[in-house]
């Protein structure tokens, strides 16, 4: 990397009213997915091509999904390439045009569309998910042309659509439609998750299932409780028994946290509207969190063993379903170039050792992964997205771009 940290940093910081006006202009064109009563994302994504267009960064290309949902019928992706000093790989940035609706405006301090600067934040819906990814991965490319600087490899901004909706018609739509946009070589990097100060990188994600249980007995009245099979006592014995699951897969993986699967009983639909009546069916929710090691298919066998056991000691009949089963893909290497280089820009930039963790959730990452393609999840956030009165820090911005110009500018 042949620029300085002092200039670099300088350039980021002298960009934060740029960043802030791109933000704004972001915030007022609500990129609403249809499943969310919106149009889809072709006003924003217009207005993004516009922007670089002008802004002379390099070349667009659109990837259109179908979708005669929305007013344009189609929901767009839009590609930025930039070529390096060696485009034999490139350094591909993924963030998301669409945000979530605001949900009770009675919470909101002032129009979610509108941005507002508070002091050391800007506030509006999307100014952290994802529009902060947007921003920094743009002015990161315009550092680079400001200094007269290439890329050192590719660069690949990529701007996806439905990403809050299951990402069927964004990066699911290219990962099936366009594999040439992807290569094993590429470093991936999706500005999506992370944590306060920029030293979690999110290279694996658990297994998730969702678990029904649906229990039948006999209804009949609290008075006479032998003339009926009473559910919600099965349900109390269900509840206990999955305690077992714990033991049942015991593998630890300090890299998340915690570092064993759970298995958490979480909700139970309403059975009988009065007290003096013994319930004959009930349901129950397990939402489990599973080390990616173990097949989901474990779990569920797991669960009948439960069910049969219940069904032995009680005379209930229990049926299992599922709600949703993922299973994970496997993780990124620890060692992979792209975690590698941003512990070095995380590491030169801000003095601090960032490390390579996983999660209980997913992430947009996982369509790669299951491509075999390694990808880092990463940024500094403060975890307001989907909240009301989301704000993004305006350093975070700063140090955000900083690290992207880093990496766009390292040769390995």
């Amino acid at each position: 990397m042949s620029t300085d940290l002092k200039t670099l940093k300088e350039k980021a910081k002298a960009y934060l009213p740029g960043m802030i006006e791109l933000q704004k202009r972001l915030t007022a064109i609500p990129a609403l997915a249809p499943d969310n009563g919106g149009e889809g994302e072709e006003k924003k994504a217009q207005f993004l091509a516009d922007f670089i267009e002008k802004e002379e960064l390099g070349e667009i290309q659109w990837f259109n999904a179908p979708d005669d949902r929305v007013p344009c019928g189609y929901r767009p992706n839009i590609l930025l390439t930039v070529p390096g000093e060696n485009s034999e790989r490139s350094l591909i940035i993924i963030s998301h045009m669409d945000v979530v609706p605001p949900g009770n405006l009675n919470l909101w301090d002032h129009d979610p569309f509108d941005l507002v600067i508070k002091e050391d934040r800007i506030v509006g819906r999307g100014v952290e998910d994802n529009q902060q990814g947007i921003v920094c991965s743009i002015h990161a490319l315009k550092i680079l042309r400001d200094l007269n600087q290439p890329p050192a490899i590719g660069v690949k901004l990529l701007f996806v659509a439905d990403e809050e909706t299951g990402s069927k018609k964004g990066l699911q739509f290219l990962v099936n439609n366009h594999p040439e946009l992807f290569n094993r070589d590429d470093l991936i990097l999706v500005p999506d998750y992370g944590n306060e100060d920029g030293t979690m990188i999110e290279v694996a994600e658990k297994s998730i299932i969702w678990v029904k249980v649906l229990i039948k007995g006999k209804q009949c009245h609290a008075s006479v409780p032998h003339k009926g099979l009473n559910t919600l006592r099965a349900v109390a014995h269900f509840i206990v028994e999955s305690e077992k699951l714990s033991s049942m897969f015991p593998e630890s993986d300090p890299t998340f946290r915690p570092p064993t699967s759970t298995f958490e009983p979480t909700k139970k639909e309403a059975n009988v509207e009065n007290i003096n009546t013994i319930p004959g069916e009930d349901v129950l929710y397990f939402d489990c969190r599973v080390l990616p090691q173990y097949p989901l298919e474990s779990v569920l066998e797991a669960f009948r063993e439960i069910a049969n056991k219940i069904e032995n000691d009680l005379g209930v009949k229990i049926e299992l379903g599922t709600q949703m089963a993922d299973q994970a893909a496997p993780p990124t290497p620890r060692d992979s170039p792209v975690v590698i280089n941003i512990m070095k820009a995380v590491k030169a930039l801000r003095n601090l050792e960032a490390k390579a963790c996983g999660i209980g959730g997913v992430t947009v990452a996982a369509h790669l992964r299951k491509k075999g393609l390694p990808v880092a999840v990463w940024q500094t956030i403060t975890k307001t997205a989907h909240q009301p009165n989301e704000y993004c820090l305006l350093e975070n911005m700063i140090k955000d771009t900083e690290v992207m110009a880093y990496l766009m500018a390292l040769s390995t």
